[in-house]
């Protein structure tokens, strides 16, 4: 079985824990929210339309595409202050 250190993290590994989270944090708001919205508004279109599941479809796949757009963006931004906590050693 592996053991598990009991060795404090140092200031800089805290640094990079603390990054860690906070990206998976925002990833999980950023690909939440427009899935949720989107199909909430596409629900309540098909049933105000009786439609089917038309536009929940279409809310998806606009959900898609937002939620795609902004990772991609985010993903740029936290890669930057990647390099820059990194050059901060």
């Amino acid at each position: 079985m592996a053991e598990i250190s009991s060795k404090k993290p140092t200031n800089i590994e805290r640094k990079y824990y603390i990054f860690a989270l906070r990206i998976a944090g925002d990833f999980g708001v950023t690909i939440a929210i427009p899935v949720v919205v989107l199909a909430l508004i596409g629900q309540k279109i098909d049933l105000f339309y009786k439609t089917g599941p038309l536009f929940l479809i279409i809310g998806m796949a606009l959900a898609s595409i937002l939620t795609g757009l902004m990772i991609y963006k985010k993903t740029k931004k936290y890669g930057q202050e990647f390099q820059d906590l990194d050059n901060k050693k």
